[in-house]
C-alpha cells in the first residue's frame, strides 16, 4: 500500500462520519479514529525480512479543512484562476532552505515543472511543481504551516 493509496482511504474516512475504521494487512496495520474534531492516523509496519525492528509512524493530528469556509472565501474574481492544490498531508514551506529565496512570489510566472514549493513529510521534503503555466496571483498558505490533502496552496492566471 503505497502513501496516495493510505491519503485516500484517509480522505475516504473523514468524508465516511466513521469514527474508527481498521485495516490489516499482512505487512501493514492501520487505524484511522475520527472521534474527536480531528482524525488521528497511526501507521504500524511489521518488521522487515531482514530482521529490522518493527517500526512505528505515527502521523500528527490532521486539522480538517473546512469545506464550507473555503467555497465562501472564493469570490467570482477568483473563479477565473487556476489553483495549484497540495498533493500530500505535511509542511508547507515557501523556500528550500531558510537563507534562500522563495520559490514563487506573487506575480512570479511559473511554466509546467517548476517547483513552487516544498511539503515536508514523514522528514522527506518533496518538491511540489506547478502543472499550468502563468503568474502567481495569490499564495493561500502561510510559511511552515501544515497543510492537508488537495488543500489550495497558490492561484495562478494561466493567461
Amino acid at each position: 500500500m503505497d502513501i496516495k493509496e493510505i491519503q485516500s482511504l484517509i480522505k475516504f474516512v473523514a468524508k465516511s462520519g466513521a469514527s474508527e475504521v481498521k485495516l490489516e494487512m499482512e505487512d501493514i496495520k492501520i487505524t484511522i479514529k475520527t472521534g474527536s474534531e480531528t482524525p488521528e492516523t497511526t501507521f504500524i509496519q511489521t518488521a522487515a525480512p531482514m530482521g529490522v525492528a518493527p517500526q512505528m509512524m505515527t502521523q500528527a493530528p490532521a486539522v480538517p479543512v473546512a469545506a464550507a469556509s473555503n467555497e465562501t472565501a472564493t469570490t467570482e474574481e477568483d473563479s477565473k484562476y487556476i489553483t495549484i492544490k497540495s498533493p500530500i498531508i505535511g509542511t508547507f514551506y515557501r523556500k528550500p532552505s531558510p537563507d534562500k529565496p522563495n520559490f514563487a512570489e506573487v506575480g512570479t510566472e511559473v511554466k509546467v515543472g517548476d517547483t513552487v514549493c516544498v511539503i515536508e513529510a514523514m522528514k522527506l521534503f518533496n518538491e511540489i511543481e506547478s502543472e499550468i503555466s502563468g503568474k502567481v496571483v495569490k499564495v493561500l498558505v502561510d510559511d511552515a504551516t501544515p497543510v492537508e490533502f488537495d488543500q489550495p496552496l497558490f492561484l495562478v492566471d494561466p493567461s
